[in-house]
């Protein structure tokens, strides 16, 4: 039985290939749903500080990607302030990640295609109207670069929409 390569569980283990290269990281199933967007225990991605000195180029990978997604905390931020990793790594890293998860205003994970609701007024810039409280967007597009934005027609116009403003229905 082999340990997780990111926080150290023993147990069952499920490899993850690390994009866009073939290699591939053993992760215990809360680091694999956490990776997938899935939230995990308070605290658990702290052992990210002691996975990204890792000898293994991909889990300084997932480790950096983990990273970023949790930048805006002051734990990951100091940990990514002294992680060091070869160019080659870095651009590794940055090629696949950090993956983007867009998230409603009540935490739930958003995916393409669903059904959301505005929870506030929103004036539309450039488009003459205000999108009222209550509207229900459907089918949804992510903006891929961007885990605070989606698009969705709103009186038969495309417009983008701040997740904080949604709550998936």
């Amino acid at each position: 039985m082999a340990d997780c390569e990111i926080c150290g569980a023993s147990g069952t283990l499920t490899e993850v290939s690390v994009a866009p290269r073939p290699d591939a990281v053993a992760l215990c199933d809360t680091c694999a749903d956490g990776l997938k967007g899935e939230v995990v225990p308070e605290g658990h991605w702290n052992a990210l500080s002691t996975s990204m000195w890792s000898e293994s180029d991909a889990v300084k990978v997932l480790s950096w990607r983990l990273l970023m997604r949790h930048a805006e905390e002051s734990w990951a931020a100091d940990a990514l302030d002294m992680l060091y990793l070869e160019p080659d790594v870095e651009e590794w890293a940055k090629s696949g990640g950090p993956d983007v998860i867009h998230r409603d205003s009540n935490g739930a994970v958003l995916s393409a295609g669903d059904t959301v609701v505005l929870i506030k007024d929103l004036p539309v810039k450039g488009g003459g109207f205000t999108a009222k409280r209550g509207t229900a967007v459907r089918g949804i597009s992510l903006v891929a670069d961007n885990a605070g934005h989606i698009e969705g027609r709103v009186e038969s116009q495309r417009i983008v929409i701040l997740t904080e403003f949604v709550k998936k229905k």
